[in-house]
């Protein structure tokens, strides 16, 4: 049977949630039957529960377990955990939230903060926090978590409050209408703004890494130059893709690691002693997901938030341009493109 060929994005929290064509040998099937011939890996009763629960969308919609099939539709579906394998609990955790309306939520997630329970940080994540603000969000997969920011990544994230929404973001993100742009601190002076088309899987030899290998999945990373210090860039990334890491090892790929990056950052280079010390203090990658831009799946228009860089990063910034012996007056505050025909809302100050 037909799977998808779209491919989920490694930042996504839907990992195994499936996007489907009904092949033409299954028209005139009911949905149900349709589905668990399409997911056998699932039981029937498993699938029939996903229906009823409103997870599984044919063209878009929620799915009726009768409705019979012509062949080519989409069926999506969100996948979700059994009772026993959602141990995740309520916490009072600080978090930002720079936007919310009933359909979906902005989140200004701080650097250091896991957003996702797993190996070695079961709780204090974005997950537990949500789930104390907004207890409704227990009924959605992942509480409504679609895609993920490292831990020591600081800025935007979007959360579903429904199934609709979530659907809607996971199917944006899948055909990468979801656009994500990053600002960070590359060690290096780059020539010009550029691409890297690499693909990246799991390092080879160091498995907590993971690198550019012909074997990866497909990943594609654009950059733009805004500022040139003495020995660091300031730069904008945007992603085509949402790989692991995928920053992180594109710019190491170039021989231009972010700032301060414990993993990828390679061995110290020689600064100055006030670099040094800003980046021996910085103790993170200097990386900051600052702009967010995708269609809100209720009113269909396309909307853009911004959030300001978080104090550390700017304090590091400022040390590269007084090193550079840059003038206050020459630092640039925004490097941002025209925002015609959306809808743009800033982070609170």
């Amino acid at each position: 049977m037909m799977h998808s060929e779209n491919e989920l994005n490694d930042y996504n929290d839907f990992e195994q949630a499936r996007v489907l064509t009904v092949p033409s040998d299954l028209a005139g099937e009911r949905l149900d039957a349709a589905l668990a011939k399409m997911l056998p890996e699932f039981s029937r009763n498993r699938l029939s529960t996903w229906i009823k629960d409103g997870l599984v969308f044919l063209n878009g919609n929620p799915a009726v377990p009768k409705t019979k099939l012509w062949g080519s539709e989409t069926i999506s579906v969100l996948p979700q955990p059994e009772p026993d394998e959602s141990a995740f609990q309520p916490e009072d955790i600080e978090l930002d939230i720079i936007y919310e309306d009933a359909t979906l939520l902005v989140l200004n997630k701080a650097p250091g903060l896991v957003v996702h329970p797993g190996t070695g940080n079961w709780t204090g994540t974005v997950l537990n926090g949500l789930l104390y603000r907004y207890p409704e969000l227990k009924t959605i997969p992942r509480a409504g978590i679609v895609h993920r920011l490292d831990k020591d990544t600081s800025g935007l994230m979007v959360i579903a409050r429904n199934l609709k929404a979530q659907n809607s973001l996971v199917q944006q993100l899948q055909a990468r209408t979801v656009k994500r742009h990053y600002t960070a601190v590359a060690q290096g002076l780059f020539g010009a703004d550029g691409k890297v088309d690499a693909p990246i899987g799991r390092h080879p030899k160091e498995r907590i890494k993971m690198a550019v290998v012909h074997s990866g999945k497909h990943a594609v990373t654009h950059y733009k130059v805004h500022e040139r210090f003495t020995a660091h860039t300031l730069i904008e990334c945007q992603l085509e893709t949402g790989r692991t890491h995928q920053i992180r090892v594109h710019m190491a790929h170039l021989n231009h690691p972010l700032a301060a990056d414990p993993i990828y950052g390679g061995k110290p280079r020689i600064h100055s002693p006030e670099v040094s010390i800003a980046l021996s203090e910085f103790a993170r990658q200097a990386l900051h997901a600052r702009k967010l831009s995708l269609i809100h799946p209720e009113t269909g228009k396309t909307m853009t938030w911004k959030a300001a860089l978080p104090e550390d990063m700017e304090m590091l910034i400022n040390v590269l341009r007084l090193d550079a012996g840059m003038l206050e007056e020459d630092w640039e505050d925004d490097w941002d493109v025209d925002d015609s025909d959306c809808e743009v809302m800033y982070v609170r100050e």
